[in-house]
Parts: structure tokens; C-alpha cells; sequence
């Protein structure tokens, strides 16, 4: 679980998150939505320790990351796995060399086992027959599935994903959902993801933060969404005609 209560930051007198506070659930996918600006990056960075807030509290497990020196953040951090917006891959490496990456810079174990467990984590994310292969040979999606591998290599607490679809086409961007979504409840991992696609919230948003200039403005699961009287929140998913549809469809079916 993580827990943020009341949560400011401001850069260069500008501030761009205001007194957020919530609680995302282990075992849940979490999702945290909002435009372009909104603070949703900012608020996701400063969970995992790459944004210092000026005030507040983020609990990991009752653990305070804000009042963390550089060893104790150090530490905390074998527990995140993250997936970055575009996968993030080093093209120069190999998929085996990539997943390899985090045991390699944090792990004791032995050249063997490591091979193993990302062996282990390829075949949980359907890759087989590529650990020699480099990213460019691989299609975006391969490289996503990639890329939540060596997220998930440490058998991490904390999985952060930053608009996992990115780039992605419809299809293959419910694949992806999916399977963060049965990685988390297999793992029972606390899953926080950015993300500003409302198929991907409609697909597996357990658990769902709307964000609007800065604030906290709703959060619900992705079945209060349509009835959430918010009138921001409206706007936003509303800007998508498949939302609309899905709102006429839900109201037809309830006066019948």
C-alpha cells in the first residue's frame, strides 16, 4: 500500500500540486488520470523519489519516502519496479541484457540464477526465443512486454508504469493493460500507473485519481466514473466519443 497525505510542490514559485492526499491499494491496479499538465507526471515521480515535495507525507508501507536520506531511498528503490512511457530499452543491449539490468546493478545472485529469473520473467510475459535479440528487431509491443519483465525482475512491492500504451495500437494496448493488471494480483504488487487513456481506465481501473490543475478533484472505481457528478471529470473522459457512447448505451439499458 501507499499512502499520500497532503502532498504540495512547487517549481520555481509555481505551484503544481495542491494538498493531495489518497491511498493506493495492493493487489489493485491504481490508476492516476488527468490532461496534459494537470500534475499527474509530477505526482507520480515524487512516489518513487525523483521529485522532492515541499510538504506531506508518502507512506510505503507505513515508510516515510520523504524524510528518506540518499541510502534509505537507495534502498527502497530494489522494491519499485518501473515502466517507463516508450519502454525506455537500451537499444545497444539485447532483451536478456536488458532484463538483466536491474539484478545486475542490485542483486547478489549468481550469473545462473539471474539468467533464470529472467527467463522466468520473459515466459511470464509471452517472450520466448528472444532473449539474443535486440530491441529494434522487435515490434512496440514485444518491447513493452520487455520492458514490464525487467519491471518485475526484483519480484518488486511497487510497480510505477508512466502511459504504458504509449505509442501502442488499440489492440495491443489491452494486451498490455491486461497483463499489468494479472501481474498485479499475481504478484499482489501495489500497481500505480500515469496514464490519460480512457480505455485503459474503462479496461482495468480499479482503483482511479482525477487530477485537475494541481488537485485532487475525484477518485472511485472505474464503475463510478459515469456517475461521478464531477463536473471536470465529465469534460475530460467526455472529450472521447467512445466514452459518450458508452454513457448513452448505459443509460438506455437503464430506463428499460
Amino acid at each position: 500500500m501507499v499512502e499520500v497525505k497532503n502532498v504540495n510542490k512547487t517549481f520555481a514559485g509555481n505551484r503544481v500540486l495542491f494538498d493531495i492526499s489518497t491511498v493506493f491499494d495492493r493487489g489493485k491496479t491504481n490508476l492516476i488520470i488527468g490532461q496534459s499538465g494537470s500534475g499527474k507526471t509530477v505526482l507520480l515521480k515524487s512516489l518513487v523519489g525523483l521529485h522532492t515535495v515541499d510538504s506531506g507525507e508518502i507512506l510505503l508501507e507505513n515508510r516515510d519516502l520523504v524524510k528518506m536520506d540518499f541510502g534509505k531511498l537507495k534502498s527502497i528503490r530494489r522494491e519499485m519496479g518501473m515502466l517507463f512511457q516508450g519502454g525506455a530499452l537500451f537499444d545497444s543491449l539485447t532483451v536478456e541484457e536488458n532484463v538483466l539490468f536491474p539484478l545486475n546493478l542490485f542483486s547478489g545472485m549468481g550469473h545462473e540464477e539471474k539468467i533464470h529469473r529472467v527467463n522466468e520473467c520473459l515466459k511470464r510475459v509471452n517472450l520466448r526465443n528472444v532473449n539474443h535479440l535486440f530491441p529494434s528487431e522487435l515490434s512496440g509491443g514485444m518491447q513493452k512486454r520487455v520492458a514490464i519483465a525487467r519491471a518485475i525482475v526484483q519480484n518488486p512491492k511497487y510497480l510505477f508504469c508512466d502511459e504504458p500504451n504509449s505509442g501502442l495500437d488499440p489492440k495491443t494496448s489491452i494486451v498490455i493493460d491486461n497483463l499489468i493488471s494479472d501481474i498485479t494480483r499475481e504478484y499482489n504488487i501495489t500497481t500505480i500507473i500515469n496514464s490519460h487513456d480512457m480505455n485503459s481506465v474503462m479496461e482495468i481501473g480499479e482503483k482511479v485519481i482525477f487530477i485537475y490543475q494541481g488537485y485532487k478533484h475525484w477518485e472511485g472505481t472505474k464503475d463510478d466514473i459515469f456517475n461521478s457528478g464531477n463536473e471536470y471529470l465529465e469534460d475530460f473522459i467526455f472529450a472521447s466519443n467512445l466514452a459518450k457512447k458508452v454513457k448513452n448505451k448505459m443509460n438506455i439499458h437503464n430506463r428499460s
